[in-house]
């Protein structure tokens, strides 16, 4: 016999309702209509079948074709017949304050995952995450950097920071740079609050409302959501197991005539492809002939195995068309919000001067404490141990997906991800994870056009649990 109860879950993050005195239909309608409002459920999803959610919260199905119908009359549903019930496009409200920012209007909507990689969610719960569980990072080497600190004068903290940032970590990102052949003096390097705030920066540096920049299509979400606010247009360049296609590339330079080309040159997020030399020279050629700027990010850089051949647009370009950004986010600590721009004297000179005016200074406590990480002599091993690491459980890891249903885009040898086809709609499966606790990263939030996608992004550290295999296992069985 079925239990007329929502499971506790459902509620969980509505305690203040008075749910005594809601019928099942209401608490039904309150659940459904707040995530679709919390975009949860994105327009254009495919909400559960009726059978699944009446399983899933142990109520009849009548009462879920009941609620079903009412979230249609109050237009946040729609019924296709023969294809189940789907989450309508609502109107936007109107700003009360006309001078407030204006937020991004159409496709693009990346707050949801925004916020949800925000949440505490342990790493086995989490194959969404965009990094490294802590545990696999050193505590240690960064306790024993902010003591060095510590015993140092402390004036510094009272002072305001240099405006391109840290001098001394910025002659130590001189010498890292010239390995991998990039030559850049200190004065060619500003030091930011992150990949996001020079990404940012960049952008309203180099474009206009109106413009185009291209943008990988899967790429790094919030690369959409930062151009779109500023009235740009991305559009997404597609990507092949062997990289970037760069006939595609040329097609959509000649029909769009783009300000900005946005790429990850090595271990691509999320399809872990990186640049080989023919196509980095490829790049460059219609970066020439076409007259835009490329913004190569590097922020996987010190996951690439030395061993692997590929190739840095900087490298060859020398900073002339090319702008290059790094940090330590990934391998340090997500918090520790240190990132740098390398590019010509004539940038670092506008972005230094656009930096003071957007924000003042950098805060130079971070940068020290990265300086000392650097250069204490733990950071190599400590890369290594993080490349072995995930290489011991890559394959291990790739095998359970793929025993489940999961399809791998190439073959994935290096890096934190895993890019797989799920052959059902992944935002689907993102939300009921979401309301099981668990955080999963869909396909369509990697592209441009966020349109209903099979792809998934998986973090090659956090793809072993066996309850979360179990409950991806599941709803891909729901879904099919």
């Amino acid at each position: 016999m079925t239990t007329n109860r929502i499971s506790p879950l459902a509620l969980a993050d509505n305690a203040a309702l008075d749910t005594a005195r809601m019928t099942l239909v209401d608490q039904l309608v309150h659940w459904a209509s707040l995530r679709i409002e919390e975009r949860v459920f994105l327009p254009g999803m495919r909400m559960p079948s009726i059978r699944s959610l009446a399983e899933d919260k142990r109520v009849s199905r009548f009462s879920v074709v009941e609620a079903y119908e009412r979230l249609v009359a109050q237009g946040y549903l729609e019924a296709r017949r023969g294809s189940g019930f789907y989450v309508r496009e609502r109107p936007v409200m109107a700003q009360q304050n006309a001078s407030a920012p204006m937020i991004a209007k159409g496709p693009i909507d990346v707050p949801w995952l925004v916020r949800s990689m925000l949440h505490t969610v342990a790493p086995e719960r989490g194959p969404g995450m965009g990094y490294l569980p802590p545990s696999w990072l050193d505590a240690d080497m960064m306790t024993s950097a902010i003591r060095s600190m510590s015993r140092q004068s402390t004036m510094y903290l009272l002072q305001s920071g240099s405006p391109h940032g840290f001098l001394p970590l910025r002659v130590q990102l001189q010498t890292q740079l010239a390995e991998l052949e990039i030559g850049a003096r200190p004065d060619q390097i500003v030091l930011t609050s992150g990949i996001t705030q020079a990404v940012d920066f960049l952008l309203k540096l180099y474009v206009r409302a109106g413009d185009t920049v291209l943008v990988g299509d899967p790429a790094w979400f919030v690369m959409f959501g930062r151009s779109a606010s500023q009235g740009v247009t991305p559009i997404g360049v597609p990507y092949t197991p062997e990289g970037i296609d760069v006939q595609a590339l040329e097609r959509l330079v000649q029909q769009h005539r783009p300000k900005m080309l946005i790429i990850n040159s090595i271990l691509q997020n999320p399809t872990g492809t990186s640049l080989t030399p023919a196509r980095a020279f490829q790049i460059l050629r219609l970066a020439e002939q076409y007259d835009f700027m490329v913004l190569e990010d590097d922020i996987y850089c010190d996951l690439c195995p030395p061993h692997q051949q590929v190739a840095r647009l900087a490298s060859l370009d020398q900073l002339k068309r090319v702008i290059y950004l790094g940090s330590f986010s990934k391998t340090l600590a997500a918090n520790l919000r240190v990132a740098f721009v390398a590019g010509s004297p004539e940038l670092a000179k506008t972005f230094v001067d656009y930096k003071m005016l957007a924000g003042s200074t950098t805060p130079e406590i971070n940068e020290r404490i990265v300086y000392k990480a650097l250069t204490e002599g733990h950071y190599r091993r400590h890369v290594e141990r993080l490349r072995s690491r995930l290489d011991e459980v890559r394959d291990g890891a790739r095998r359970r997906l793929e025993h489940i249903g999961l399809r791998m885009f190439g073959d994935p040898t290096a890096g934190m991800f895993f890019w797989a086809n799920t052959g059902v709609d992944t935002s689907a499966v993102a939300a009921a994870g979401h309301e099981a606790g668990f955080l999963f990263a869909p396909g369509a939030l990697f592209s441009p056009r966020q349109a209903p996608s099979t792809w998934m992004r998986m973090n090659v550290a956090c793809s072993s649990d066996p309850s979360m295999l179990a409950f991806l296992s599941r709803q891909l069985e729901l879904a099919a």
